[in-house]
């Protein structure tokens, strides 16, 4: 008898997988399957970063190494996914635990954005990512 063999994962459920590893925690090595050897962040200006920025695969990997020391119980409540061939769109809220003192938030307090990111997805590996971040200053 032939074995079953498991299709590969559509773009949306690559994303979707991406987002639940980076939302438990993964770090670098957690989240390097999904990413392209050629990936490319580009986060739009947001309040903790005014100038954007723009990062490569090696850079990524890093933060998100690094991302264990700055947040903890990473949340992402997804509000809409929208699909069209390889590109995704996620809209979430996404909310996160401070473990250091931040410009507007304080160690121990709970950081929260609206957040959009437009996802390639090429060949079952995420080629570039858009994020569209909107942090919530709570008085």
């Amino acid at each position: 008898m032939a074995e079953l063999m498991a299709a590969d994962p559509t773009p949306r459920e690559h994303v979707l997988e991406f987002v639940r590893t980076l939302e438990a925690g993964g770090g670098g090595a957690a989240i390097r399957r999904f990413l392209a050897e050629d990936f490319v962040l580009l986060e739009a200006p947001h309040l903790l970063a005014p100038e954007g920025s723009t990062r490569n695969l090696d850079q990524v990997l890093a933060g998100a190494d690094q991302s264990g020391q700055v947040v903890a119980a990473q949340k992402f409540e997804i509000r809409r996914i929208t699909c069209e061939g390889g590109r995704v769109v996620v809209e979430a809220d996404w909310s996160a635990t401070v473990l250091m003192d931040l410009r507007y938030w304080d160690a121990g307090e709970r950081i929260r954005a609206r957040t959009s990111s437009v996802f390639e997805v090429r060949e079952g590996l995420i080629i570039s990512q858009d994020s569209y971040d909107c942090y919530f200053r709570d008085s």
